[in-house]
C-alpha cells in the first residue's frame, strides 16, 4: 500500500540559507531512492521559514528505509532544528 507523508517544516531563520543550500541534494537523493514515487519540497510563498513537504512511497518498507537513510544522513543533522508538522497515510 502507498505511504503518503504531507506538512510542513517551519526552519529557524538563522538556519534558512544552510538548510536552503543542502535542499536540492536531499530532494535529489530522495527521489533516487527504490520505491520513491513523489518527493516535493518547496518554500511557502507566505512565509519562507515554511516549507511544504510532500512523499509518496511504493510500500511501507520504502518509507522505512527513507527514513532510515535520512537518519543517518548529513541532512538529518542541518536540520535538527526544524519543527517537523506532518501527517502519515497508507501504511
Amino acid at each position: 500500500m502507498t505511504v503518503i507523508l504531507e506538512g510542513h517544516i517551519k526552519v529557524p531563520f538563522e538556519e534558512l540559507e544552510a538548510i536552503k543550500s543542502h535542499l536540492g541534494e536531499h530532494i535529489q537523493n530522495t527521489l533516487n531512492e527504490p520505491g520513491c514515487l513523489e518527493f516535493t519540497v518547496e518554500q511557502d510563498g507566505l512565509d519562507k521559514c515554511v516549507f511544504n513537504v510532500f512523499e509518496r512511497f511504493k510500500d511501507s518498507e520504502a518509507f522505512a528505509a527513507h527514513q532510515a537513510r535520512v537518519k543517518a544522513s548529513e541532512w538529518a543533522s542541518i536540520t535538527k532544528n526544524v519543527k517537523r508538522v506532518y501527517e502519515k497515510r497508507g501504511q
